[in-house]
């Protein structure tokens, strides 16, 4: 396994961080420990989560989604493998029905984050990451909620995940005025199908000096080798965009055949050989595809392959170059 510096911190997590959000939905709770033993047995120590993952919300509304997590906690209770992992879950989606069970006022933060810690059967969350961003929540109140937690000792690090470029500014000049550490990562939506992300949101997370965790590598299948996917399942849900996209999926899957790499491996493979990106989520619905994708860490682009990609995928460039002068 490769590891690396989770953004300017001095925290190491693996290159593929293991994503649990079909854990307690497509995948139960049997497979999602196998899961997890098996990531820990391959050296993955990242493990993301959010208090929302893990199918509908349960009846009572007092406690939520919340499956993934209460399914990470029983692994960690019969395993004992506190230690050996970093530990990220997520607040901002709705958890109940009231009009504080969301977001990120203070209020919200410090309930939603007592109620990750039992349900994770923890007493604190390595990478407490903003869902998303809250712009009628002022960041002097967000700050001060994340630094309670953190004398606490709730909480260890504080990410973002899809923000905007200028929030990530916005929210790292709100925190050094409080002499806080800030943001250490962001998580996104980037894959070679969309990256749009280059334009404003990598620059500023290079400035600031934030590890991007990209989620849907895969761009949900469509860079799986989806041409050469059976005619139903994944190839029809994602009908019209192979009809839209069949010339560009044609010349990459073509590329990777030439590499003989599978579509999958190269896609991850592109993803960490970006100098922003710190981990890329990968979420297996089986222990099977969990190896399946470690073999994306053994394959290597030269400059030749990354230009063809460049081609096949084209990026929108940097802004503001890409539109003025």
């Amino acid at each position: 396994m490769q590891y690396k510096n989770l953004g300017r911190s001095g925290l190491k997590v693996s290159r593929l961080a293991l994503g649990t959000m079909n854990f307690g939905d497509a995948t139960d709770e049997t497979d999602s420990h196998a899961i997890l033993d098996d990531a820990l047995a391959a050296g993955i120590n990242f493990v993301d989560t959010a208090d929302v993952y893990g199918g509908p919300q349960k009846p009572d509304m007092e406690k939520g989604f919340g499956t993934s997590e209460e399914i990470i906690g029983r692994w960690l209770a019969r395993s004992g493998r506190r230690d050996d992992i970093v530990l990220a879950t997520k607040v901002y989606q709705p958890m109940g029905t009231g009009p504080n069970d969301r977001h990120l006022s203070a209020f919200h933060i410090r309930r939603a984050c007592e109620a990750s810690l039992r349900r994770l059967q923890t007493d604190h969350i390595d990478l407490y990451q903003m869902h998303h961003v809250d712009r009628s929540t002022p960041w002097d109140e967000i700050w001060q909620a994340m630094d309670q937690l953190i004398r606490e000792g709730k909480i260890t690090y504080v990410g973002s995940s899809n923000f905007a470029g200028w929030d990530i500014a916005t929210a790292q000049g709100a925190a050094q005025q409080r002499h806080l550490l800030g943001l250490v990562s962001e998580q996104s939506l980037y894959n070679l199908t969309t990256r749009t992300l280059e334009l404003e949101v990598i620059p500023a997370l290079d400035y600031h000096g934030i590890g991007l965790i990209p989620w849907s590598p895969l761009a949900g299948g469509l860079l799986a080798g989806v041409l050469d996917a059976p005619s139903g399942g994944r190839r029809a849900q994602l009908g019209d965009q192979v009809t839209q996209l069949r010339p560009q999926l044609e010349a990459w899957e073509q590329l990777c055949t030439d590499l003989g790499e599978k579509p999958a491996d190269v896609a991850l493979a592109w993803l960490l050989h970006h100098p922003a990106v710190t981990a890329t989520i990968i979420g297996p619905r089986t222990s099977e595809q969990l190896h399946t994708n470690l073999h994306a860490l053994d394959v290597t682009l030269d400059a030749a392959t990354l230009q063809r990609l460049d081609d096949i995928w084209p990026g929108p460039g940097t802004a503001p170059q890409a539109y003025a002068w």
